[in-house]
């Protein structure tokens, strides 16, 4: 095995290596000895004899000259043959070149080669030397060497031969790695001589020296030296990381500012891979391995937007290929992923792609994780969709990551743009864009007035206005200026409107990014004509053709727009014109008025004299006072009657016509319409069956509420005859409800018992009507026969509750029951479910003491607790039902404070006061109302 060390490099002017650490001289050697190995023959042959060349030999994929049999020409075969092409000659079976190149290529491959006897040396060397392939470190050569010394210790042949081949591994993964930065040092080279007008090795050594004092590596001040020079969008996105992690740097000892410039680094190496690859494919294998691995991404697709509004699938990274060959083209208008962020300009993020149940490619890989993609254009054109896919949902990132994705989007969109997705396999090349003189023959060839639209870029190249290239014969400018002025000038120069609310620039705009056409039926635009704005409504059809924009209108003539109306009209109305020359006989019908008669368009048209004959005979005597008034008088007419078509269907048709006479007063031309209003005379038919069904309805509703007003006047009268009782005044009211048919079921009773004991009652029956009636008369004389027995007041309420439940077909109701004994002056009463009564004393008003009591009706059996109150002279009690107070707005507390405060002033009449209550209630329910008032008289 030779020796692989080099001699120090004199000059020390050699690119340095990526790995953020000051070159060796190793490394710089090796480049001297790949550009040898590269340009002379002799190093060739010192690659073959695994002198300072043989390393750059085998990163360039081959291996040259190497004496066959070596053990340097079979690692190297070995190499080449996993790790590049793959396909390199085949050793003897058997020998050692065939076991290590065998054991090599299965590393390279990551898979395992045949597997070797157990515990033999082949199984230690081939485990070894696939394990040195999946790590690439100094570890798996370690590894390697212990393996093959075995239980011995002492290395073989072989041991060497596999540690050789892991750091062999490990220095071409270097190399490329090395390469990738190299680009991007001789730039920063370039752009020193440049600035210091000095020679390529003053500017190596001013760059290492310039790096040195920052403190930063050779690379990273490479990519400060391009920044700055450029002051590009790559440029700014580094500069705005950069201040957003500066102070960070301090309280990160300096780790955020070094991650700051490492991505930096990122972007710069993105940029360079994009720029050096030969396809779209290998710009998303670039974008994936620099740029969107270090911020957490998992794979990365590439579509190219086709003039159809179709997507195609450019290029991908991390992707499976079976995956990307079922999503190679999406048809126009399918929403997927790329399609929202194509619609979108600042791009569609997404937190997880589940949430929004959109289809993309690698849904199945990474259904939870988060989705980005955003448009991919230059100079106001979009030429695809940059999506990129994270293996876990995606948090909102800051905005200084969003500007590098940004940026990375702008550089795919150069590779897209000569991107011909119709191409086979994709092939990359200038488009071919159609001739503008083309497009000026097709406009010129179109009836309508059409412009051609070149795209005009600011300093930034961004899309800032259209130039008018072409304007056709048939271009007319609202402002009457002719078409060599309007040649030439810019749009929103001549048009400022284009850019108001019609938002006709922005649709320009919009299909000259995306190249999807856009139609547009009765849009409105605006011109200005001096300082008059003059608006006008047409039909837009706006497409690309290559590079320009091809705007075309329609003015709707009004002419036709108003016969349009009127025709719509006339099917809506289900009306047909007609005219008749009386001279020579030509009668002219529309299509309306064939469908009206049933008949074909072919069938010649019914003159007037003709229409009693397919009329229906009853209405023959109309028809002729019709032509009498409108033929012989000369004036208007009109008449109703039933066409019989020949479909034997029968329609009701109104007729409408005048007469037109001509210079000399005669008689020429008849002209008029019909209309079918068969459905306005079922309609009449049916009001007229549903009025008199309503009145006969309204008959018996009325009938039945006079009934039941009559006995509820007869029971419920409404004032009471005086009851002559010492020591007592008694009043009663009885208001009924303003509406009769709202007859309600409220009751009062006062009747002076055998036992010389006053019953006093007032109830209320729920609900209205002759039920509502009859179930009032049925407690009220229940209660007074009840009452007959001399039981207390809860007694009487527990039987009317019996009652109420088994005979008054399931009604409910509330009561207040009391009896009053005059000689004593006390009061005992119940109550089921009603309002207490009021006890009015002096100055003071308060209900009495609430009692435990259900309404009646509601169980079979219930049991009502009773109180006793001592009454004395010239204390009033009112009992009332809720018709005195109940509003709608207002509680039940609230309604009965008023009533309190009505109460406490006394009129000197008992009659009075209780009229004074009815005529100051604010209820509003509209239901009747009863009023028991006693006054203790001495």
């Amino acid at each position: 095995m030779s020796d692989l060390r080099r001699p120090p490099d004199p000059e020390g002017t050699r690119p340095p290596a990526t790995g953020g650490e000051a070159p060796t001289s190793a490394d710089t050697n090796r480049v001297e000895a790949t550009d040898a190995a590269q340009t002379t023959p002799d190093g060739a042959a010192d690659a073959a004899r695994g002198g300072p060349g043989f390393v750059d030999a085998v990163a360039d994929g081959g291996v040259v000259g190497a004496e066959a049999g070596s053990v340097d020409a079979a690692v190297a075969s070995a190499v080449a043959a996993g790790g590049a092409s793959g396909d390199a000659a085949e050793p003897e079976a058997g020998s050692l070149d065939a076991a290590v190149a065998s054991a090599v290529a299965a590393g390279e491959r990551g898979e395992g080669p045949a597997e070797p006897e157990a515990g033999s040396l082949d199984a230690a060397v081939a485990s070894a030397v696939a394990a040195g392939g999946a790590s690439g470190d100094a570890a798996g050569a370690e590894a390697l060497g212990a393996a093959v010394a075995g239980g011995g210790g002492k290395p073989s042949p072989v041991g060497r031969l596999t540690a050789t081949v892991a750091r062999l591994r490990q220095e071409v993964r270097a190399a490329q790695a090395e390469a990738d930065g190299r680009a991007l040092i001789e730039l920063a080279k370039g752009i020193l001589v440049e600035r210091l007008r000095c020679g390529p090795a003053q500017a190596a050594r001013q760059l290492a020296e310039l790096a040195g004092q920052a403190g930063v590596t050779p690379l990273e001040f490479a990519v400060d030296v391009i920044n700055q020079a450029a002051r590009d969008r790559l440029s700014e996105v580094t500069e705005a990381f950069l201040a957003a992690t500066a102070a960070r740097a301090e309280a990160g000892a300096g780790r955020s500012s070094a991650h700051g410039r490492s991505s930096a680094v990122r972007l710069r190496e993105a940029e360079s891979g994009v720029l050096a690859a030969h396809d779209t494919q290998a710009v998303a294998d670039s974008l994936l391995e620099h740029a969107l691995t270090p911020l957490g991404a998992r794979a990365v697709a590439i579509w190219a937007l086709g003039a159809d509004g179709s997507l195609s699938l450019a290029g991908t990274a991390g992707f499976s290929a079976a995956e990307a060959g079922r999503w190679r083209h999406v048809p126009p208008g399918v929403t997927t992923v790329a399609r929202r962020g194509l619609a979108e300009r600042t791009g569609h993020w997404i937190r997880s792609l589940a949430e929004t149940g959109m289809p993309s490619i690698g849904q199945h890989d990474h259904p939870e994780g988060g989705r980005v993609a955003l448009p991919a254009g230059t100079g106001g054109r979009i030429h695809g969709v940059l999506e990129i896919a994270w293996p876990t949902p995606l948090d909102s990132p800051p905005p200084p990551v969003v500007r590098q994705i940004e940026a990375l989007a702008e550089l795919c969109a150069h590779t897209l743009e000569g991107y011909d997705p119709d191409a086979p396999g994709g092939a990359e090349g200038p488009r071919l864009l159609p001739d503008v003189t083309e497009l000026m023959d097709l406009a010129d060839g179109l009836h309508d007035p059409a412009l051609v639209l070149v795209p005009v870029l600011d300093a930034d190249g961004e899309l800032a206005d259209f130039r008018i290239h072409h304007a056709n014969a048939r271009f007319l400018d609202p402002a009457g200026r002719p078409r060599g002025v309007v040649n030439g000038a810019l749009l929103l120069e001549t048009y400022p409107m284009a850019a108001g609310h019609s938002e006709l620039f922005e649709r320009i705009e919009r299909v000259h990014a995306t190249g999807e056409p856009y139609r547009a039926h009765r849009m409105r635009l605006t011109a200005l004509v001096g300082d008059v704005a003059l608006a006008a409504v047409a039909d837009i059809n706006i497409s690309r053709h290559g590079s320009c924009v091809l705007l075309v209108w329609r003015i709707e003539d009004e002419t036709a727009r108003l016969a349009s109306l009127l025709q719509h009209a006339q099917r809506l109305g289900r009306i047909g014109g007609f005219e008749e020359n009386l001279l020579t006989g030509e009668i002219t019908w529309n299509g309306q008025l064939y469908q009206l008669y049933g008949r074909p368009d072919s069938a010649s048209p019914v003159a007037l004299e003709d229409l009693p004959a397919h009329a229906h005979p009853d209405d023959a005597v109309a028809i002729g006072r019709f032509l009498r008034t409108l033929l012989h008088h000369r004036r208007a007419a009109s008449t109703a009657f039933r066409l019989q078509r020949p479909d034997g269907v029968t329609r009701h048709i109104r007729v409408v016509a005048e007469p037109v006479l001509d210079s000399d007063g005669q008689l020429y031309v008849v002209r008029g319409a019909y209309q079918d209003i068969s459905a306005h005379h079922w309609t009449e038919v049916a009001l007229a069956a549903t009025r008199d069904q309503l009145a006969h309805t309204e008959q018996q509703a009325s009938e039945r509420n006079r009934l039941a007003l009559q006995l509820q006047h007869a029971i419920m009268p409404p004032t009471h005859t005086p009851l002559e009782v010492p020591g007592l005044d008694l009043a009663v009211r009885y208001r009924p409800a303003e509406t009769q048919h709202l007859i309600g079921g409220d009751w009062y009773d006062a009747v002076l018992l055998p036992s010389r004991l006053v019953l006093l009652c007032v109830g209320d029956v729920a609900g209205h009507g002759i039920d509502a009636a009859t179930s009032m008369v049925v407690l009220r004389n229940a209660l007074r026969g009840l009452a007959v027995t001399g039981a207390g007041p809860g007694q009487l309420l527990s039987w009317l509750n019996m009652v109420t439940h088994r005979l008054t077909g399931s009604v409910t109701a509330t009561a207040v029951c009391g009896l009053y004994d005059p000689d004593r002056r006390t009061l005992r009463w119940a109550r089921a479910g009603h309002l207490p009564p009021v006890l009015v004393r002096g100055a003071a008003a308060e209900p009495l003491p609430l009692v435990q009591g259900l309404l009646l009706g509601a169980v079979p059996e219930a049991g009502y607790e009773e109180h006793e109150v001592q009454l004395a002279v010239g204390d009033t009690l009112l009992m009332y039902t809720d018709g005195l107070i109940e509003r709608r707005d207002r509680s039940v507390e609230e309604s009965l404070a008023q009533l309190l405060k009505a109460a406490r002033s006394v009129p000197p009449a008992l009659d009075q006061q209780v009229d004074r209550l009815l005529t100051h209630s604010r209820s509003d329910t509209d239901d009747d109302t009863c009023i028991v008032g006693i006054r203790v008289t001495p």
